[in-house]
């Protein structure tokens, strides 16, 4: 979310949601002067019902693209069909590689020699939707877990902001459950990391 608004793109960031009343990020937007919110999962009896208020809160600021940074709790279909097309999350593995969590633990027991981080559209099944973007860097022999955390994190920075201009451009859309990119994404450039 930090790097989100560190970008400095030309687009207005309406709220910041957590369901963490103690999230830092929280803080970081307030100091930025961006509404913040919590929806705190903990006030709810169930997922539904916690949805169901998350959604309500979001739905009150009208948003064009919902953009789940740092954001680890799983949405029910509902609230996903609800906001449909408008939900992006960024994922730390080269999907469909490595879903779920403990991604870079995972790919290191696994052997795999790249890795990196998916940006990509939410649909109902766990980090299966539409791939906006990707990056990727060697694996190290002496990577841990945290090193080659650290090290993607930085192309996270990187094509999360690259990926919410493009799609709030219109140069990125989604039809019929794939995507379309405008040929001049290809100019974009990135900076890779080995």
């Amino acid at each position: 979310m930090q790097a989100i608004i560190n970008a400095q793109m030309p687009y207005n960031i309406c709220c910041v949601i957590s369901n963490n009343p103690n999230a830092q990020g929280l803080d970081f937007a307030k100091k930025n002067g961006i509404d913040t919110c919590v929806v705190n999962h903990l006030d709810y009896p169930d997922r539904k019902s916690f949805d169901q208020a998350l959604g309500n809160v979001v739905e009150k600021y009208e948003p064009d693209l919902i953009v789940l940074a740092g954001f680890m709790r799983i949405l029910n279909s509902d609230t996903i069909a609800r906001f449909s097309e408008k939900i992006i999350n960024i994922h730390p593995s080269l999907l469909p590689a490595f879903t779920g969590l403990d991604t870079h633990a995972r790919a290191i027991d696994a052997g795999v020699k790249i890795h990196g981080c998916t940006v990509h559209f939410v649909s109902p099944d766990l980090d299966s939707g539409p791939i906006v973007a990707q990056a990727a860097l060697r694996i190290r022999s002496n990577d841990s877990p945290q090193t080659l955390a650290d090290r993607i994190l930085t192309l996270e920075h990187e094509i999360l902001p690259k990926s919410i201009t493009w799609i709030l451009d219109g140069r990125c859309t989604m039809s019929s459950g794939r995507i379309i990119m405008d040929s001049t994404i290809f100019n974009d450039t990135f900076s890779f990391h080995g």
